[in-house]
């Protein structure tokens, strides 16, 4: 099979997370269950009503695109909003609410990936087949419901250019916006309840012309965006060597045969008669001072990572599993924060080992998340602090954090409780050693003769009678100190 060049865009929609919807004052809530709850003439499309412009939603596409280094409506700092007309049961009015040829952001990167635009628009209603609902009446025929609730909830649409070359590249583009809507908290972007949804654009070729384009729909999580953009790719290098032509159309992603079927041929703009929305003012941001918005953006995923790996020696992957939750990040560096007051050293790792593998066993042993446990955060460092300081075996501090999950208790009440006692440089330590000394008088000698295994063996020794109250390597520090 001859060399085939992979060319990928993606358009990505998001829900904003705003308190009302885009153009009417009904309630944002993509989440509410009783269909048409969340209503009004707008958002129904009834003849007269007139739409007014969310300020919020506006400013939330601001800020992703000054997160991005985009440029804000450009060049003349002004947008609209335009008529994208089409027939569909779930668009009561026949068109959508759009933005055509003066998007309010342009260009920008992420990943990697250079982007074309982001624009705001407002959402389509939920159709809702008897086919998908069990407590349909049986007896009677098959049909299409419509719920209003998701009708005019603020859209944004991210397109990229087609920089993308797979379908991995393209999860890890769409996992890193995610964040950023996260980090930006504009839209909680869960692909499994519809608030984020992502469309590729995969066309081959032999060379750098450009092949036919093919959308592939239906992508509700990232697995199904990596297979079926692989799958889209190896379709059309199938077809073309077969000597036929792609079509330039629609599919649908079926995740249960994992496979991509045709739904119709693709429309192109003119298709939808593009005009310049009457009901809606011109927007003019040339008031707006872009740069104090800037400033006061949060830290992004980018920067928390590098800072992550700079400041605390992390890895990446390591930096990345705590960026990927920032609720855990945050709990991390409060604890990193407190962990600094015992002045101790600058071992992060014992920290970030404690949290993000034995807390968070025992977090995904109860089904909670970070924000519902009873472990301060200076508690926590307080905890790893006697790791550091040699004062707990790796078995006790386990044991103590589980009573501080339970409890919320204190680390030094528990270990006093429990009989866990701060062991380094304690007489008690020292008068084990001794003792261990003259009941072994043979592995003593046999040590001092070279034999490293008498080593291991008083050390067992002094473990059983301690009941492991200290770690091996303080007693083999001990023992070689003893026996010099």
């Amino acid at each position: 099979m001859a060399e085939y060049i992979p060319t990928i865009g993606l358009e990505i929609h998001a829900e904003l997370n705003t308190k009302t919807k885009m153009f009417c004052p009904c309630k944002n809530d993509a989440n509410e269950k009783n269909p048409n709850i969340n209503i009004c003439p707008i958002c129904v499309g009834h003849p007269g009503t007139l739409p007014t412009i969310n300020k919020e939603a506006i400013f939330s596409v601001i800020k992703i695109g000054l997160a991005m280094n985009s440029e804000i409506a450009f060049p003349k700092k002004q947008s609209k909003f335009d008529r994208k007309n089409y027939f569909y049961p779930d668009l009561p009015k026949a068109y959508q609410i759009s933005q055509y040829d003066q998007p309010i952001v342009k260009g920008g990167e992420l990943k990697g990936v250079k982007l074309t635009r982001i624009h705001m628009e407002e959402d389509t209603a939920r159709s809702i087949h008897s086919s998908q609902v069990t407590t349909y009446p049986k007896d009677q025929s098959p049909a299409s419901l419509v719920d209003f609730n998701r009708s005019g909830l603020p859209l944004m649409e991210l397109v990229t250019e087609p920089d993308v070359k797979s379908g991995k590249q393209a999860v890890e583009f769409a996992k890193e916006l995610q964040l950023v809507l996260r980090y930006l908290g504009i839209s909680d972007a869960d692909m499994e309840k519809g608030q984020m949804r992502v469309e590729a654009n995969v066309s081959i070729s032999k060379n750098s012309e450009r092949g036919t384009k093919v959308e592939v729909k239906n992508l509700n999580s990232f697995v199904s965006v990596e297979k079926a953009i692989d799958y889209e790719i190896k379709r059309q290098e199938e077809v073309l060597e077969k000597g036929e032509k792609v079509a330039h159309e629609t599919r649908g992603w079926n995740d249960a045969k994992k496979i991509t079927v045709s739904q119709r041929i693709k429309e192109l703009a003119h298709d939808y008669r593009y005009f310049p929305e009457p009901d809606l003012p011109l927007m003019d941001f040339s008031e707006i001072e872009l740069e104090q918005l800037k400033k006061g953006l949060p830290e992004l995923p980018r920067e928390k990572r590098g800072r992550f790996i700079k400041e605390y020696k992390l890895s990446l992957n390591q930096a990345n599993l705590l960026v990927c939750d920032k609720e855990l990040a945050n709990y991390f560096e409060n604890t990193i924060s407190e962990y600094k007051t015992f002045e101790i050293d600058n071992n992060y790792q014992i920290v970030y080992n404690y949290i993000t593998t034995n807390l968070k066993g025992l977090m995904n042993e109860a089904g909670v998340g970070i924000k519902e446990i009873k472990i301060e955060p200076e508690k926590m460092a307080h905890l790893t602090s006697f790791v550091s300081n040699g004062k707990l075996t790796s078995n006790m501090t386990k044991d103590v954090l589980k009573v501080m999950f339970d409890t919320g208790a204190d680390p030094e009440s528990i270990i006093k409780e429990k009989g866990f006692y701060e062991m380094l440089g304690d007489k008690e330590l020292e008068k084990t050693i001794d003792e261990i000394i003259n009941e072994n008088e043979k592995a003593v000698n046999d040590y001092k003769k070279g034999n490293e295994n008498s080593l291991q063996f008083l050390t067992g020794q002094a473990m059983k009678k301690l009941k492991g109250r200290a770690s091996a390597e303080i007693l083999i520090g001990l023992f070689k100190n003893k026996l010099k």
